[in-house]
């Protein structure tokens, strides 16, 4: 065994991209004391490799295919006391970091981020430091007004509506408690969407709980 291997802090990767994590661990592989001891493509293979292998940080991107990287955080976080996830993702928005957090992550680095900065991250989390990437922090602090504004860009209805979907209506369903039709239910969905800046029906709904709507 080499000289510093049996007290380096061990990583496990969680990408869906094979190319992506080798990427990552020959960023990691920088540090001497950093050892990636595996690599998730999935939810369930994190979930497998972090009971066998029990790493000390987990590198873990949200858009995982099915279960979510945040949704997995949040088990894994719940089944093993002192596991310490850092999530690595594209999304830079405060939401994404805050449910993050909300699931037990101890970190969150975008991927826009300087390289060495998740080198950086990863030996912070490991010490059970919260690392927030610059990017990200920046979004956080900004996140009160912009809730704000969000919420006075949106009309009575389109607040109602909104409101209604948080509470787990369908577009059938708000139509029926409004007295209008579905299809304009969905017109208005649209421009909730676009105002909130929502690429998804969940995401908006992610949107809206942040913002205090529901």
């Amino acid at each position: 065994m080499k000289h510093g291997v049996a007290s380096a802090i061990t990583v496990l990767l969680v990408d869906d991209h094979a190319v992506v994590r080798e990427g990552y661990q020959r960023l990691l592989a920088r540090d001497p004391r950093l050892q990636v001891v595996g690599g998730a493509a999935n939810s369930a293979e994190a979930l497998d490799l972090d009971r066998r292998l029990q790493p000390d940080v987990l590198v873990m991107d949200i858009a995982l295919p099915g279960v979510s990287g945040i949704e997995t955080a949040r088990r894994i976080v719940a089944r093993r006391s002192g596991a310490k996830v850092l999530m690595f993702s594209m999304y830079q928005d405060a939401i994404y970091a805050k449910r993050a957090f909300d699931a037990g992550a101890l970190g969150y680095v975008s991927k826009s981020s300087a390289p060495d900065l998740l080198v950086d991250a990863v030996r912070s989390v490991a010490q059970g430091a919260r690392f927030v990437s610059p990017d990200v922090q920046e979004a956080l602090s900004e996140q009160p007004s912009r809730a704000n504004e969000l919420v006075k860009s949106l009309s009575p209805r389109e607040h109602e509506i909104l409101r209604l979907l948080t509470l787990g209506y369908d577009l059938e369903g708000i139509a029926e408690r409004l007295g209008v039709s579905a299809k304009t239910v969905a017109n208005q969905q649209s421009s909730i969407k676009q105002k909130l800046g929502a690429n998804s029906a969940l995401q908006l709904i992610l949107i809206a709980r942040q913002i205090g709507v529901g």
